[in-house]
């Protein structure tokens, strides 16, 4: 509120509901209906407002295998420095199960190339390495990850280890992931890695370097316009995952893709929904008028009520039909001389 001479002021608000299935204010997705997915639970989120704009059983508790890999990397970039020399030790090098660099004990690495082994190969020896460099443990770095969720607002979301593998208190949803991803994504060095089709690591001694390729196709190949990362995952459990971003005309769209028949082809069929189907609506302009409001007291009966920044929605052809703009407020009284 601001207020201009005695009995006079401006109201500015921008308290908008637009009803087509519920309020913004809860996740809900744009469209009711959308592309066929033949993932178990899958969501497409607008990275810069958070909007989902589709979901299938996005919030469904599931194993989110290596896509655990996103809050490894996000830890590591938050408490590590890319530069530093991590020595293995035996835990990492003893790690066999899934995708690995073949890490021996001794063996001098520098947390970047661990991170692009993680990232870009998927490689579960490099995470145990990258946790027990961070932290001294993976045990210690695991409830920094469990930490970091709860403050990214990823509630329904419990991490157990550093890789993916399975776990009775492992465990997610799109939606989180979502929500992870579209944090991961601001940060620049996570952004750059996971948009490498491929890359050389180099051990610190200069012994040893092994190129990987990226385990995510639609990177690797550069297989669909705009895509810009980021993780694939794959256990037996979990079944094939994948969360894919793409960049196009200044919007970022993130699709979570869980225990899929066909990753790659879902995947693609969200973003083109969300791209090709799904248009901006706007609901009001900054500094738009919306209403008069009743003042009592006052040396004017009305104040004029204006939003204080442009509000837009992405919306279906088919929500759009359903929208409406109400404007919610009360009378005001006039404040004391």
């Amino acid at each position: 509120m601001k207020i201009f001479g005695k009995k006079t002021f401006l109201l500015y608000i921008a308290a908008f509901f637009f009803l087509y299935t519920s309020s913004l204010a809860n996740p809900c997705p744009a469209a009711a209906s959308g592309p066929p997915v033949t993932a178990n639970s899958a969501i497409l989120m607008d990275a810069s407002t958070g909007q989902v704009i589709f979901e299938h059983k996005g919030f469904s508790s599931k194993e989110p295998a290596s896509l655990t890999k996103i809050m490894t990397s996000i830890i590591a970039l938050e408490y590590g420095h890319l530069n530093e020399v991590s020595t293995i030790r035996k835990e990492a090098a003893n790690i066999y199960i899934g995708q690995q660099i073949n890490l021996a004990g001794g063996d001098h690495i520098t947390l970047d190339n661990l991170l692009k082994a993680a990232l870009i190969y998927s490689a579960n020896d490099s995470t145990v390495a990258i946790a027990q460099h961070v932290a001294g443990t993976e045990e210690k770095f695991v409830e920094l990850m469990n930490a970091k969720a709860l403050v990214l607002g990823a509630l329904n979301t419990r991490f157990a280890n550093t890789n993916g593998y399975h776990n009775p208190n492992h465990y997610t949803t799109a939606y989180d992931l979502a929500l992870i991803t579209s944090y991961a994504l601001k940060n620049k060095e996570f952004s750059e890695v996971v948009s490498m089709p491929r890359a050389t690591l180099h051990w610190a001694d200069g012994k040893k370097e092994r190129t990987v390729e990226n385990t995510n196709g639609l990177v690797r190949n550069n297989s669909y316009e705009g895509i810009c990362g980021v993780k694939t995952g794959t256990t037996i459990r979990a079944g094939n995952c994948l969360i894919a971003a793409a960049r196009k005309n200044d919007r970022l769209l993130i699709a979570v893709i869980l225990h899929s028949h066909d990753r790659y082809r879902d995947a693609i069929a969200l973003l083109d929904y969300g791209f090709y189907k799904v248009s901006a609506v706007n609901l009001c302009d900054k500094s738009e008028h919306l209403y008069s409001l009743p003042v009592f007291g006052g040396a004017k009966d009305y104040v004029e009520a204006a939003s204080v920044e442009k509000i837009s929605v992405y919306l279906s052809e088919e929500d759009l039909k359903k929208v409406s703009r109400n404007v919610i407020a009360l009378p005001l009284k006039a404040p004391e001389r």
